[in-house]
């Protein structure tokens, strides 16, 4: 179990996660959104009691029911991002924003070329050096693929983006958290969290994208950078090669 001020991670024998989370958090493809605005690290410890019931969860001396949850898409609109990809990698390239880590540049534009390439050789030779590649629950490099993978359901027909999410999860899923993990793996499978979606909407309607970026941007000390970086990398490796 992690506890934050606003989530609590659980984390069963298999690695999986459920993210339960503060409206202010949001969606997420493995969060569970409560409407209650809880202080979890005021209630919970590592060694709380967890039970799992019918329609609720019972987390220390807090309940939190599912009874009446309605699920949420955790899908963006793949096809029409697809469908303005050379639009949206000419406007992101425009854009002057640095969001480079030093820490993963000596590998992150060789996998960037490989997405591009669809080198799946390639891919697979560089994944392991990024995954798990920094500190914390989601390490730069996990968060630095989590963008690139989001750009490749953009580049790339549906199938041959699935075809290399899955050989970059499949590495780099036991090389790192099981947080981090969860996150690669969703992203594999062409989900991404709800601030996304609004950066993807915004891409795809032609409006201001500073303030969904701006969200994505505070997302922790450094993960919103970093999957920022590996978003932009393979957009604009694209338009290198598409002008």
């Amino acid at each position: 179990m992690h506890i934050f001020d606003d989530v609590c991670n659980l984390i069963n024998e298999k690695r999986e996660i459920l993210s339960i989370v503060t409206a202010e958090i949001g969606n997420a493809p493995f969060n569970l959104v409560i409407e209650d605005d809880v202080l979890f690290t005021k209630h919970l410890v590592a060694e709380s009691k967890v039970e799992i019931q019918d329609k609720q969860i019972l987390l220390g001396d807090l309940i939190v029911s599912f009874a009446y949850a309605q699920a949420w898409n955790p899908q963006p609109d793949w096809e029409s991002l697809r469908s303005k990809k050379d639009e949206i990698s000419e406007r992101l390239s425009l854009l002057q924003i640095d969001t480079e880590n030093e820490s993963i540049h000596q590998f992150s534009n060789s996998l960037t070329h490989a997405i591009i390439e669809a080198d799946v050789t390639a891919i697979k030779s560089i994944t392991p050096k990024l995954a798990g590649l920094g500190i914390g629950l989601t390490p730069a490099g996990d968060d630095f693929l989590m963008g690139a993978m989001h750009a490749t359901y953009i580049i790339h027909p549906a199938e041959v983006a699935k075809n290399i999410s899955k050989e970059i999860a499949d590495i780099a899923i036991p090389l790192t958290t099981s947080l981090s993990g969860a996150w690669i793996k969703s992203a594999s499978e062409g989900e991404a969290g709800e601030l996304w979606h609004e950066f993807f909407e915004a891409l795809i309607n032609d409006e201001n994208i500073f303030l969904p970026m701006s969200k994505i941007l505070s997302v922790g000390e450094t993960s919103g950078s970093d999957a920022l970086s590996g978003f932009f990398g393979v957009m604009n490796e694209y338009e290198v090669r598409r002008a």
